[in-house]
């Protein structure tokens, strides 16, 4: 399920990046940034979740929140500058489902907005290992066996891989991969991705220079296969 999730925040470059995050993990994105548009979208259609920032430029969070739980019991998770543990404590104490402070890191963003989403919604939690060809991608280890040996993967491959494994048969573009690997401006970060790119092929594939599954689309990303399952 492609879960609609509303990113309310004032400045424009972090509501960018957090969407090109989400986006990359499969994750329908609405924006807004403003306590009025926040609930203009919420009341033309609820969304799955909301990731809420504290100061808004017409009012904050902390009433939005109570806004938008008169709409619905909706997930919200609060995305904030301010780390004083009053702010948390107040914000988790009005029913917030989580509060992560900035700057945080990409996968941490999806690993808290996910389980958010399984324990509301009761998704079952992802399995602790997939395969892909003759490889077990083993989730919970952070590690490739194949044929009997143990490949560690380091944290910016696991990253790449578990962002490409959930969209799978379908393109992630370069800015994409950029986003849930490094936070802030992501000039100059291209070339760094090709290397970590090389490197989980190098793990991956029988024959990293003739890749079976982690294919590079010219000009856009990457793609890791879907395989037919009989």
């Amino acid at each position: 399920m492609a879960y609609d999730i509303l990113v309310v925040d004032d400045e424009p470059g972090l509501r960018e990046m957090v969407q090109d995050i989400l986006a990359g993990a499969g994750y329908t994105v609405r924006l807004a940034g403003t306590c009025v548009q926040a609930l203009q979208q919420s009341r033309a259609k609820l969304p799955d979740g909301v990731l809420l920032d504290v100061m808004l430029p017409d009012g904050d969070g902390f009433a939005l929140l109570g806004q938008l739980r008169d709409l619905a019991d909706l997930p919200v998770l609060f995305l904030s500058a301010r780390d004083e543990d009053a702010d948390r404590l107040r914000g988790l104490g009005l029913g917030a489902d989580d509060y992560i402070t900035k700057p945080f890191l990409a996968q941490e963003l999806l690993l808290r907005l996910g389980a958010v989403l399984r324990r509301v919604y009761r998704q079952p939690a992802p399995p602790e290992a997939d395969r892909l060809g003759e490889t077990e991608l083993c989730w919970g280890a952070g590690v490739l066996r194949r044929a009997g040996r143990e490949i560690p993967l380091t944290a910016k491959e696991f990253t790449l891989l578990k962002t490409l494994w959930a969209n799978r048969g379908n393109i992630v573009t370069i800015d994409a991969l950029c986003a849930a690997l490094w936070t802030g401006p992501l000039v100059g970060y291209e070339n760094t991705l090709m290397v970590h790119i090389r490197r989980l092929r190098e793990k991956l594939e029988a024959d990293p220079s003739h890749p079976k599954y982690l294919k590079t689309v010219r000009g856009l990303g990457y793609r890791l296969v879907r395989e037919e399952r009989p």
